[in-house]
């Protein structure tokens, strides 16, 4: 049966309180007996509280403000932006024959307000390779899943194996590609750039 919601909880949700306070405790490694203690509010109301089983009224939300040393505003700020994407670990894995060129499975939308272009890219076993923009600084998190990865960047050249992770600032022409005859795949997270912006001069 599901469980009916209230209007004040629907307005509350949000603003995750119940959430604030737990983050709010373990940040200041509280334990909730410890916080009763310093609130003189019972262990279980508190507990009520952090899990959303309860809603606080604004005296209780002032004495635990006042302990954790923060202002009621904390717990009202509305959220300013909140972005999710969730990609189903099917669509990842695909049908996983080898193809000719290289795959690039998107795992949150451009342009839909996140600072942050993350990927599963697949590369052909010595095949395609990636060629990363040299115009302007590129940083990048990668992380590789499966196979080796060859990462060509200056005339230098590294391999990554599978559980390495590789953190790159630079403005040097990169190339990224499978280091063997065997498929790689691997996690990028790279910020995104608008199309629309000049390199440096």
């Amino acid at each position: 049966m599901s469980k009916t919601v209230s209007y004040a909880q629907w307005s509350l949700e949000p603003y995750c309180i119940g959430l604030k306070l737990r983050s709010l405790r373990t940040g200041k490694r509280l334990t909730l007996s410890r916080l009763a203690a310093e609130t003189g509010l019972s262990a279980a109301l508190l507990s009520k509280l952090e899990t959303e089983r309860m809603i606080p009224t604004l005296p209780t939300l002032s004495t635990i403000a006042r302990v954790y040393g923060v202002s009621m505003s904390y717990f009202f700020t509305e959220p300013v932006r909140h972005a999710l994407s969730i990609t189903r670990k099917a669509h990842l894995e695909g049908d996983g024959r080898a193809t000719e060129s290289v795959k690039v499975t998107p795992l949150n939308a451009e342009g839909e307000g996140f600072r942050l272009i993350a990927q599963v890219v697949e590369f052909p076993p010595s095949g395609s390779k990636i060629a990363v923009n040299a115009l302007q600084e590129t940083g990048a998190v990668i992380y590789v899943l499966e196979g080796r990865l060859r990462l060509d960047s200056g005339g230098m050249r590294d391999t990554l194996d599978t559980g390495d992770c590789a953190c790159m600032e630079s403005e040097m022409p990169t190339a990224w590609s499978a280091a063997d005859k065997h498929r790689c795949r691997v996690l990028a997270v790279m910020p995104h750039r608008d199309p629309r912006a000049k390199p440096p001069a």
